[in-house]
């Protein structure tokens, strides 16, 4: 039975909709047309024949850098463009962004069911963090603590509520996603400073929520990834227990990187240039550090020795590919342990694209395979 409880009780469903603020912002009509045509483009991608997907593509492929880009994600791209939507940041204005990415999550919200939800308050440097809680039937099973993506702009425990009910059901294990402070209301370090309150927090209370307090784990896409990473870093230098693995989900580790994937995926793969300079003017723009600290670029950190091992996830038509593979190389030149997972024909977010089939659904089943292996170690 999948129970769901709130933050306070009594006992009640927690709200279908977004998490944040951003769930009252107003859309005109035609953004309303547009994202019912976009939810039900997106509840038929599934159901429709690779060869059909490829005679409406005209069998046109993209084939850059050696790779050639997965069907479903380029019919997902047209798709996109047809509607008029500008990828991964739709406006401009941070609370439409925040609302628009709610109902793109929305539009092929999952069935998945796991043994209970329970969303929670705990302790945080500035304040209560909300966190959820996804409670597997496995007994002593491990934790994940997730940080979601989102450029520490955008993204909730909404947006990424399907991936942690899959990866807590097919993977056997509990997930604690985190609900951290975002940009520009919160600057730079405050995320972090949260994400690394919620790990310590997970370590003392893993038995309560049912979990192995031994294998505790740390895991996040995009921005998450580079919490994670910036977590095992404060973990080890702040003689915190070390987290037992670090999920880092094609993560962001250097900001001020002038990579080749983003030359080449600058424009047109979801995630683009000016998405980037965005998040990271409203992420850093006068915040306490600067663009070359550890917990903001975990990549120049000084030393990378002595952290967990790390499953390194990335996709051929990322922006970010680069930087997440230099920050796998680097960590296996400090010694730590790395399993790196290059998936050449996919975009930025293909772990939340899972329910479209394709490939996106093949990696990400990989990766839960993976991280329950990793975990169940020792």
């Amino acid at each position: 039975m999948d129970e769901k409880l709130p933050i306070q009780p009594p006992p009640a469903d927690p709200p279908k909709g977004p998490a944040h603020p951003a769930s009252t912002v107003r859309i005109s009509r035609r953004e309303a047309l547009v994202n019912t045509a976009s939810k039900v483009t997106l509840r038929s991608l599934p159901r429709i024949p690779d060869p059909v997907k490829r005679f409406l593509l005209a069998r046109r492929s993209i084939t850059i850098d050696g790779n050639t880009l997965d069907t479903t994600m380029q019919l997902f791209l047209a798709a996109q463009r047809v509607a008029g939507l500008d990828g991964l940041v739709s406006s401009p204005d941070v609370a439409i962004a925040r609302n628009q990415l709610e109902i793109t999550a929305g539009g092929f919200r999952q069935d998945i069911l796991v043994q209970s939800v329970s969303n929670l308050s705990i302790p945080g440097p500035a304040g209560p963090i909300r966190v959820r809680h996804y409670r597997t039937a496995q007994p002593h099973a491990p934790l994940l603590v997730f940080f979601h993506g989102g450029g520490f702009v955008i993204g909730s425990l909404d947006t990424h509520d399907d991936l942690c009910r899959l990866i807590c059901r097919d993977g056997g294990m509990h997930v604690l996603s985190v609900d951290y402070r975002r940009a520009p209301e919160h600057k730079a370090p405050a995320a972090c400073e949260d994400a690394f309150a919620a790990y310590r927090w997970a370590l003392e209370h893993a038995v309560e929520l049912g979990a192995n307090p031994d294998r505790v784990a740390v895991g996040g896409d995009s921005a998450g990834g580079n919490l994670a990473a910036v977590v095992s870093l404060l973990a080890r230098d702040g003689g915190v227990a070390s987290p037992a693995l670090q999920l880092l989900i094609y993560p962001m580790t250097n900001p001020r990187g002038e990579t080749r994937s983003w030359t080449l995926f600058a424009e047109g793969f979801f995630l683009t240039k000016r998405h980037d300079e965005w998040f990271m003017d409203h992420y850093l723009n006068g915040a306490d550090v600067d663009d070359t600290d550890h917990r903001v670029a975990p990549l120049l950190a000084d030393d990378l020795s002595g952290l967990p091992p790390a499953l390194v996830l990335t996709g051929g038509f990322d922006p970010l590919r680069d930087e997440g593979r230099a920050y796998a190389e680097a960590l296996l030149e400090a010694g730590v342990e790395v399993d790196h997972r290059h998936f050449g024909s996919l975009i930025h977010a293909f772990v939340n694209f899972f329910p479209l089939g394709g490939d996106s659904a093949i990696a990400t089943e990989e990766m839960i395979s993976a991280l329950r292996g990793h975990l169940a170690r020792g």
